[in-house]
């Protein structure tokens, strides 16, 4: 009866969540006439990754997120999504009555309205390239690639022809990430100076507007291209960089160099995509701005229902300023989870909450929508 009871209601709020996600739609629905696309692809990281990450290697091996608290909100079980509970993927999806995305390593899935090729840990840049730069992926070689190669390899597996495939993707949207932001990470992590990171940019972005011409090749007629957050704003960096001078954080106390730095990659990718539309004039390529969506988060906190006092800090995490110890993640032995995670931003450090992604979400659906021309 419990079990039958905690489906009741699982059921009962994606239910709910979906119809109040699609009153944000309204007005793109009343822009177009037909305001609606039929499947998700989404390609990306850990922002995205819906389980390929602990499907593609032991679970013994697939670190936390194949464990509790990971998935704990919404599913009440791990599904290999680093928060816990829904991503930005699954709300858009459920705003555009579509099912959860399942992903592409989860053996007999349903995949008739998508696919999820994003992993933890990807990379836009391939292990080759990466080695090149002196950079070793810490999680997957899974890279921006690899997930292309599955999304072919899925192709062949429901249409016959590039006509046909076309004709099967021309009312899909395409999420091309966020992918490329763990290529800095990684440097970063590796001690490379902001200068150096900076330098690698322009070949992660021509990594990403590959991938693009490629499904855009293969029948591809609206996607999304995110940039990246604030780092500076994450207990990550603010605790592995925290600095003693006051005037090294932003009136957010994020530090300002890093969000510099996102700044500057944000730049950088708008002016890819705009390279991509005047290149493909038939097709939309769309800029989703997590920074200012994440900015926004910060600005109306209180009124957003998030705790003003643990704004920087993760919920699931110990020590420090912002409760976040890279040395005791999130999942491991003895590391707590506040009571509360809907009333915070980061779950762990490095990944947001469930509520921080569905606000997130509202923001982008509001921003991006309007600019997506839809097939009538």
């Amino acid at each position: 009866m419990a079990t039958h009871r905690a489906w009741f209601l699982s059921f009962l709020l994606l239910f709910l969540v979906s119809n109040y996600l699609v009153l944000l739609i309204r007005p793109c629905a009343a822009k177009f006439p037909s305001c609606t696309f039929d499947s998700i692809y989404q390609f990306g990281d850990s922002i995205s990754d819906t389980g390929n990450f602990i499907r593609e290697v032991p679970i013994g091996a697939a670190s936390v997120y194949a464990h509790l608290p990971y998935g704990k909100t919404f599913f009440n079980m791990p599904t290999g999504r680093a928060s816990n509970g829904l991503l930005m993927v699954d709300y858009l999806a459920l705003a555009a009555h579509l099912p959860l995305l399942n992903p592409y390593l989860k053996s007999h899935s349903d995949f008739t309205h998508g696919v999820n090729f994003a992993v933890v840990g990807s990379t836009a840049l391939d292990t080759s390239s990466l080695a090149k730069l002196n950079i070793i992926p810490l999680y997957t070689n899974s890279s921006l690639n690899v997930q292309l190669q599955w999304f072919k390899t899925h192709l062949s597996s429901i249409c016959k022809s590039k006509t046909e495939c076309a004709q099967r993707l021309e009312k899909s949207l395409f999420m091309m990430g966020e992918i490329g932001l763990n290529d800095c990470n990684y440097a970063f992590i590796e001690g490379k100076t902001i200068e150096e990171v900076e330098k690698i940019v322009p070949e992660v972005f021509q990594a990403i507007k590959n991938a693009t011409k490629e499904v855009i090749d293969h029948g591809a007629l609206r996607i999304v291209v995110p940039g990246s957050f604030p780092l500076g704003c994450f207990p990550f960096y603010l605790t592995t960089l925290k600095s003693n001078d006051s005037a090294a954080y932003d009136e957010f106390k994020c530090l300002k160099d890093l969000n510099n730095f996102s700044m500057y990659y944000n730049n950088l990718l708008q002016q890819s995509i705009l390279e991509l539309n005047q290149e493909y004039p038939n097709v939309v390529v769309v800029y989703a701005d997590y920074y200012n969506a994440f900015q926004w988060l910060l600005q109306d906190a209180p009124y957003l229902g998030f705790d003003v006092g643990s704004i920087r800090k993760a919920c699931c995490g110990i020590g420090g300023d912002y409760n976040f110890d890279p040395t005791r993640p999130c999942g491991a032995q003895m590391v707590p989870v506040c009571r509360h995670p809907e009333r915070r931003i980061s779950w762990d450090g490095m990944h947001l909450t469930q509520e921080a992604y569905k606000q997130m979400a509202k923001w982008l659906i509001r921003d991006i929508m309007p600019k997506i021309h839809f097939i009538v």
